[in-house]
């Protein structure tokens, strides 16, 4: 038991709302591991855009703590998760990240199984043997208007309230037919936690990003929401003009904090996320009518915030190793149809987020270090700037006390 997590419920019961975490949230392996079983493995987790895998046989592995999980687009155009363990001696199926599959077959004793996880062929397992008792075990599934959400637990949470009110918001974008740009994927020397504190608050922005300043507003009559859900009139006339032409806007949030949807407008005379300002790609993705519609913010603990914009879509996938790294993978979604070098310059398009993305991991490893220090202790988050960061924090304390009432604790007490 690590000397950090004498008592991992009196830290939770004690933790005061307005303040960051004590020390061992952001540094306890023993914590991690309750963080990995009580939220990553029971939560909806966004894995990749289902454009990834676009056509039948397509498949990726996706990696969370323990567990590898194939994602393949079936011949009936589904696309499906399982485990990336056969079903015979549980050697691992796929070894490359991403891939083509006519079917899959195990590299050890060539266990063959269709897309649809269906075992086809073993060879010598007697008279007794029912191949219907062997299929691969399946990971839950679902294909959220073009984003691939898996859930590794036994039983998943209900999804369909969120895809309730998240579908309308992203068909318009239509990221079904997008094709992926480009992926960049980082380690940042950090606690999850700490890499989603720093993006729900752009307190540190002005100071820290440059680029991304060019476009994001950061006039707090237009940037953000204050925690009683108001809004400003400036930004309600913002919503209001974005749906008038298509595009649902509206802030929303779930009654747990779990999830948020709004349509942001970006600085005045900005059409993305570039650094002259103008749109990243000549041919939209989508069906959003305004050019300065601004950027659909999108987030879903524990895994996914994204933008969502005319021209493009770029999705943001956290994925913990440890207690002290966080993976970070950023994907630009286009129009299927654009062709780089002639629709977009690939480095116009990504420069401002390669470079606000390299800086987010300065800070959160600067954040990381200090953390680790003996002095450290909690202190209090801006209500007026980072009220965003207070909804995360709360969010999840309600959320590991919850699990850990549900469930036998990892941690002893």
């Amino acid at each position: 038991m690590s000397q950090y997590t004498d008592n991992l419920d009196s830290l939770l019961a004690d933790q005061k709302s307005g303040f960051s975490l004590p020390q061992p949230f952001y540094v306890s392996e023993d914590i991690f591991k309750e963080d990995m079983a009580n939220i990553f493995y029971q939560n909806w987790l966004y894995a990749i855009p289902a454009c990834q895998v676009a056509e039948p046989g397509n498949f990726v592995i996706h990696k969370v703590g323990s567990y590898s999980v194939l994602i393949v687009r079936g011949q009936d155009k589904e696309v499906r998760a399982f485990h990336n363990t056969c079903r015979h001696r549980g050697s691992v199926l796929c070894k490359s990240k991403s891939g083509q599959l006519a079917k899959i077959v195990c590299p050890y004793h060539q266990w063959t199984y269709e897309l649809d996880g269906k075992l086809l062929f073993a060879r010598d397992m007697g008279d007794n043997f029912d191949p219907a008792d062997h299929a691969l075990k399946p990971v839950h599934c679902r294909n959220l208007a073009g984003l691939i959400y898996i859930c590794l637990a036994d039983e998943a949470p209900d999804f369909s309230a969120f895809a309730d009110l998240a579908t309308p918001y992203l068909e318009v974008h239509d990221l079904n037919d997008a094709r992926v740009a480009h992926v960049s994927t980082i380690v940042e020397k950090g606690n999850w936690k700490l890499v989603w504190e720093n993006n729900r608050e752009c307190y540190h922005c002005v100071g820290n990003h440059p680029a991304l300043c060019r476009t994001f507003s950061l006039d707090p009559n237009v940037a953000g929401v204050s925690p009683n859900g108001s809004v400003s009139e400036q930004l309600q006339a913002h919503f209001d003009r974005c749906e008038a032409a298509g595009a649902p806007s509206q802030f929303r949030i779930s009654d747990s904090g779990q999830y948020r949807l709004a349509r942001m407008p970006l600085q005045e005379k900005a059409f993305g996320y570039t650094m002259d300002r103008q749109a990243a790609v000549s041919k939209p993705l989508g069906r959003v009518a305004l050019p300065d519609a601004g950027t659909l913010l999108k987030f879903h603990y524990p895994s996914i915030w994204s933008h969502y914009l005319p021209d493009i879509s770029m999705t943001f996938r956290v994925v913990p190793i440890s207690a002290t790294e966080t993976e970070v993978t950023t994907t630009w979604l286009v129009n299927k149809n654009a062709v780089e070098g002639v629709d977009y310059d690939l480095e116009r398009l990504t420069e401002v987020w390669v470079a606000t993305n390299d800086e987010d991991r300065e800070v959160v490893e600067n954040n990381q270090e200090g953390i680790e220090s003996p002095a450290y202790q909690p202190g209090p988050y801006s209500a007026g700037q980072e009220s965003g960061v207070i909804q995360f924090i709360d969010w999840y304390c309600e959320t590991l006390k919850t699990a850990r009432k549900q469930r036998i604790p990892l941690v002893e007490e």
